[in-house]
C-alpha cells in the first residue's frame, strides 16, 4: 500500500466516522464540532486530489463562516440546555429505511457509470486563473454576494438583539 493510498483511507475512515458522529450525537453541541472535524477531513481528501483551492474554500467557507453560524445559533439559543426540551429524533426507524435505500440507489448509479481519467495535464494553474477570473470577470457577482452575505448578518444580529430586549422587558 502506497503512503498515498494509506493517506485516503485514513482521511476518509476520519470523514465517515465524523459524520456518523454527527447524526447519532444526542447533543447538539459536540454535534457540531464534530461536522467540523468532518469538514476538515473532506479539506484533506480535496488536498489529495490537488485541488488545493477547493481545499482551502472547504475550510474558509464551511469550517471557518458555517459551522461558526451554526455554533453561534446553538450558543444563542437559551432554551437549548432546559430539562424540559427533547434532543431525540423520533423517526429513527423511517430515516434508517431512506439512508438504505439512498444508499443502494447510489451504489447501483456508482457501479453503472464509467469514469473516465484524463491524462492530460491542466492548462494553467488553477488557483492563479480562479483569482483572475473572481476578480476581472466575476467581480460583480463575488462583491454581491459578499453584500448580501454581509447584510444577513448585520439582520440576525439585529433579530437577536430584538428579541434579547423584548426578553429582558417581558422578564422585569
Amino acid at each position: 500500500m502506497t503512503p498515498y493510498s494509506l493517506a485516503f483511507y485514513l482521511i476518509s475512515f476520519v470523514a465517515v466516522v465524523a459524520a456518523l458522529f454527527v447524526v447519532t450525537m444526542r447533543n447538539i453541541f459536540h454535534s457540531a464540532l464534530c461536522l467540523i472535524l468532518a469538514f476538515f477531513a473532506l479539506a484533506g481528501l480535496f488536498v489529495l486530489l490537488e485541488a488545493e483551492f477547493v481545499a482551502v474554500a472547504q475550510v474558509l467557507i464551511y469550517v471557518g463562516a458555517i459551522t461558526i453560524l451554526i455554533l453561534f445559533g446553538i450558543m444563542l439559543t437559551h432554551r437549548l440546555t432546559d430539562k424540559g426540551v427533547r434532543q431525540a429524533s423520533e423517526g429513527r426507524f423511517i430515516s434508517l429505511i431512506v439512508v438504505l435505500v439512498l444508499g443502494a440507489l447510489i451504489s447501483i448509479v456508482l457501479r453503472a457509470t464509467r469514469f473516465p481519467v484524463s491524462s492530460e495535464e491542466v492548462a494553467h494553474p488553477a488557483i492563479p486563473y480562479l483569482g483572475k477570473l473572481l476578480m476581472t470577470q466575476y467581480l460583480w457577482p463575488f462583491e454581491v454576494v459578499s453584500v448580501l452575505l454581509l447584510v444577513a448578518l448585520v439582520g440576525a444580529i439585529v433579530i437577536a438583539a430584538k428579541d434579547e430586549v423584548i426578553r429582558k422587558k417581558a422578564g422585569g
